[in-house]
């Protein structure tokens, strides 16, 4: 038997009502907000330790610590080139910068390391290199640096370990020139030349004389 059609229109409308009810889309839970990754924080430090070839290997792979430049501060010249710096006339230092987060190693931590990879109490230079540019010192990049560096060389000169003055001195750092590329990872590029250069210098026979057991390694070869 035939519908009529005003029922069968309404029958198809019922249908047509409940397709469109079953079929739709399910609703999304929200999103959650996205957090960007934490970045690493990040503070410098500025070491002239003597030749900074040795400096390098003090500091590398030291938790913490990002990255160590090889270079020259302290003087006058910009740019200055490494046979400049080595003829001892243009006031700069061979040093380090140490990049590091503080949330892992403290700037005080990383003074300690320093104190025990030089020989504080050569004025002339250190180990068997001699001359201005080798000579030591710790370059604050601000108060709470400077503050920190001059306890720490007062609670040295207190402690009664060293016998002799303390030569090392404390300055407000100024400009870093990063050294020539051939000088920045030397232990890794010349592991031989580097290996030669560390034990005629006699660094490592000086600070187990100077610090006993508390002298610190290179931590890398």
């Amino acid at each position: 038997m035939r519908r009529s059609t005003p029922i069968l229109a309404l029958t198809l409308a019922a249908f047509a009502l409940a397709a469109s009810m079953g079929a739709a889309a399910p609703v999304k839970p929200a999103a959650s907000p996205r957090v960007a990754p934490r970045a690493a924080a990040s503070d410098t430090a500025i070491f002239a330790g003597g030749c900074f070839w040795c400096m390098q290997t003090q500091f590398e792979h030291l938790p913490g610590v990002t990255a160590v430049i090889s270079g020259y501060t302290g003087g006058t010249k910009p740019h200055p080139t490494y046979e400049e710096v080595c003829s001892h006339t243009t006031g700069h230092l061979e040093a380090v910068e140490v990049a590091f987060d503080p949330a892992i190693v403290s700037y005080e931590q990383l003074l300690t390391r320093f104190w025990y990879s030089i020989d504080p109490t050569q004025a002339d230079g250190q180990f068997a290199d001699v001359g201005e540019s080798y000579q030591t010192a710790i370059f604050a990049r601000n108060a709470a640096q400077k503050r920190a560096a001059l306890a720490s060389k007062d609670a040295l000169a207190r402690s009664g370990r060293l016998h002799g003055r303390i030569a090392t001195t404390v300055r407000d750092a100024g400009a870093f020139w990063p050294a020539e590329d051939y000088h920045q990872d030397y232990w890794r590029k010349s592991p031989g030349n580097y290996r030669a250069y560390r034990s005629g210098s006699g660094r490592d026979q000086r600070l187990s004389r100077v610090w006993g057991k508390d002298a610190a390694k290179p931590l890398v070869h």
